[in-house]
């Protein structure tokens, strides 16, 4: 399925393909949390690198999350890039080098029509913020951390790849 996608100005417009476009993932680290923000959370889709075309690359800028210990101490810099853009500051996409094949485009910046998910996987829920009250419905998932099953591998569980 190919995805386009913009920021809210218009000055970044953008397409990937995606085998596996359901906007199913909800993640309440405080890195979604606070650099896409809405709900409390941020929800990410799979892309093929390879296929990402953007327009209006000059006004992209990256972000690399500050990351923490289990004590809330300094630890590093996440390797995560986080595109959005410098004018309006909308979140894009996420590549990560550790899956140099995948581009993850934050759902918030697609324009295309994406398919409403079955059921829905809520991760990192022991970071979310105190006043988040999450949308659990029958099937979902909740998890602390990640989950084991793959982005991939949840659309081919409930056979929703497409082509």
């Amino acid at each position: 399925m190919l995805l386009e996608g913009s920021c809210h100005c218009g000055a970044v417009h953008f397409t990937v393909s995606s085998v596996n476009p359901y906007p199913y993932q909800r993640c309440y680290c405080s890195i979604c949390r606070k650099t896409q923000g809405g709900g409390g959370y941020a929800i990410n889709i799979s892309g093929d690198a390879a296929t990402l075309k953007v327009r209006g690359s000059d006004e992209v800028s990256v972000y690399h999350a500050k990351l923490r210990d289990d004590q809330g101490r300094p630890s590093g810099v996440s390797t995560g890039e986080r595109h959005f853009c410098s004018r309006c500051g909308s979140a894009l996409w996420l590549f990560s080098p550790e899956w140099p094949d995948l581009v993850h485009p934050f759902a918030s910046a697609i324009d295309t029509n994406l398919p409403v998910p079955p059921e829905r996987t809520h991760l990192f829920l022991d970071s979310r913020a105190s006043w988040v009250e999450p949308e659990l419905r029958a099937g979902d998932k909740p998890f602390n951390g990640y989950p084991e099953e793959s982005i991939a591998e949840w659309h081919e569980r409930l056979n929703l790849r497409q082509e």
